[in-house]
């Protein structure tokens, strides 16, 4: 038994998720029984658990790199933003309500979320170890710290060996290494075990002195120096790492596919498989005339269909979407893009916000009605006229949708029932996430665009199976992993 090992950030985005995930990885390699851990995440980017609960993204892939299936324990606190202010929580897998951020940071919520979120790391803890707990943003925010349910609240509770991770690659490393670590209280400094550098480039041999200078300053050692790469391919937390990917198309000769960027833009690791297509270029854009260069524009999913919806007409896009499908582009829309393609989307319930309807862009007859329950599925699906039901994909939404006329299916789940509309193979729409990561799906998706032959069929689990490994490899490559057993094998803090 190895006790719970956390890291913890001195910023949102330092790389906190990946390095989790690489743990996972070294842990179970090591032939340990790991699971990752996150006491509340805040993303547009979830997933269904096997009995049908919603977990950030990021605690599924980890769980993935552990070789298990992802379960709600490991994420029982869920912040979906629905605008600037406001919130979903989802809770031990279910939503139970929105929420202003104000709302939501009152102690008296707050404490009834972290017994939720200490019950759900017991349960866990009670079936694997090590847990591998992430931290959330900043370990040092003074004002929300009393209220804190995710950081070194969360260590102490654990018992964890907590290790600060810091990102060299956006500057001020020792500022904020130091300054982190100055702020904490000397219970709180008590859980922190060692220094994690991340995203250096360069050789890390140059950075020797500033190893020594960082433990002489904060009486920590740094215990590894991870270099900045980009030929691991690890899916991202969240819409922050959107920053970081192409925004227009690339040289011409393959299929151009632009993910339209809405403003709460869900679950855009939809699009990771294609990305690796060799046939395919694919981008993120808001802007008018690279979308028309596209030759398919995908509507991906959203947080607030009605909102994202009423910008995408508002700046002309929507007119930009129905001009290409009429000048014979490809226009294909994932949940909340599936929502507006149709007639209509309404809210008579206010589940998203104030404004009860507006009008779809048309493209397929039908109707939305948002509701208050959520559906969350795993689900097992044929495409099209398939036989078998051979596809994977999942299912997070809170709207039915109704035909205008006779039910045209693009897929037929495992219980029978039919999935979105197929008005041709130049424009269809389906609830169904994670539809791109089926061969057969992205061959009729690509086809009417290229004669280009499929390439050989890659097993996209394997892929990120192999990219687990060599994840784990670079760690145990720049990280001081003896000191890592050692503390795991200490009594708890």
């Amino acid at each position: 038994m190895l006790r719970p090992i956390m890291f913890v950030g001195t910023a949102s985005d330092v790389g906190k998720s990946v390095i989790t995930a690489g743990f996972c990885r070294i842990f179970l390699q090591d032939g340990y029984r790991p699971a990752p851990f996150k006491a509340q995440n805040m993303s547009l980017n979830s997933y269904v658990t096997p009995d049908g609960l919603e977990i950030g993204r990021a605690q599924a892939v980890q769980a993935e790199a552990a070789g298990i299936a992802c379960h709600v324990d490991m994420n029982p606190v869920l912040l979906k933003p629905t605008s600037d202010q406001a919130s979903q929580v989802v809770l031990n897998g279910r939503p139970i309500g929105t929420q202003s951020a104000y709302e939501y940071f009152r102690e008296n919520d707050r404490q009834e979320l972290f017994a939720a979120a200490t019950q759900a790391y017991d349960r866990l803890a009670a079936r694997h170890s090590p847990v591998v707990l992430e931290g959330a943003g900043s370990i040092s925010e003074l004002n929300l710290k009393r209220r804190d349910i995710t950081n070194l609240r969360m260590a102490r509770h654990a018992g964890a060996a907590t290790y600060l991770v810091a990102d060299i690659d956006r500057g001020g490393v020792f500022g904020s290494v130091y300054g982190s670590l100055a702020l904490l209280e000397p219970e709180e400094k008590s859980c922190i075990k060692g220094i994690i550098i991340n995203k250096f480039r360069g050789d890390a041999r140059l950075f020797a002195d500033g190893r020594q200078q960082l433990e002489a300053l904060t009486g920590v050692p740094v215990v590894g120096v991870l270099p900045y790469f980009r030929d691991i391919f690890v899916e991202e937390e969240d819409s922050v790492a959107l920053a970081g990917k192409r925004r227009a198309a690339g040289a011409p000769g393959r299929v151009r596919v632009a993910v339209v960027l809405l403003g709460r833009l869900s679950n855009f690791t939809d699009f990771d498989a294609l990305s690796h297509d060799p046939r395919a270029d694919l981008f993120f854009t808001r802007d008018a005339a690279e979308l028309a260069q596209a030759d398919i524009i995908i509507l991906p999913g959203s947080k607030n269909t009605i909102a994202d919806l009423r910008t995408l007409q508002t700046s002309g896009l929507a007119t930009t979407i129905t001009q290409a499908h009429q000048a014979g582009k490809t226009v294909v829309g994932i949940c909340g893009g599936y929502q507006m393609l149709g007639r209509s989307v309404e809210d008579p319930a206010g589940v998203e916000g104030p404004v009860p309807a507006a009008a779809g862009l048309g493209l397929l007859p039908v109707r939305t009605v948002l509701e208050s329950e959520k559906t969350t599925r795993q689900r097992r699906f044929a495409f099209r006229d398939a036989a078998a039901t051979s596809c994977q994909g999942y299912e997070i939404h809170m709207g039915r949708t109704t035909t205008d006329g006779p039910p045209q299916p693009v897929a037929t789940l495992d219980d029978g029932t039919p999935d979105g509309y197929f008005a041709g193979p130049r424009c269809w729409g389906t609830y169904l996430h994670g539809i791109l990561d089926n061969p057969a799906v992205v061959d009729a998706l690509l086809a009417p665009h290229t004669q280009q032959a499929a390439p050989e069929l890659v097993d996209f689990a394997q892929f990120k199976d192999q990219q687990y490994d060599r994840l784990a490899a670079l760690i145990r490559e720049n990280v001081d992993m003896a000191q890592i057993y050692a503390a795991l094998r200490l009594p708890s803090c």
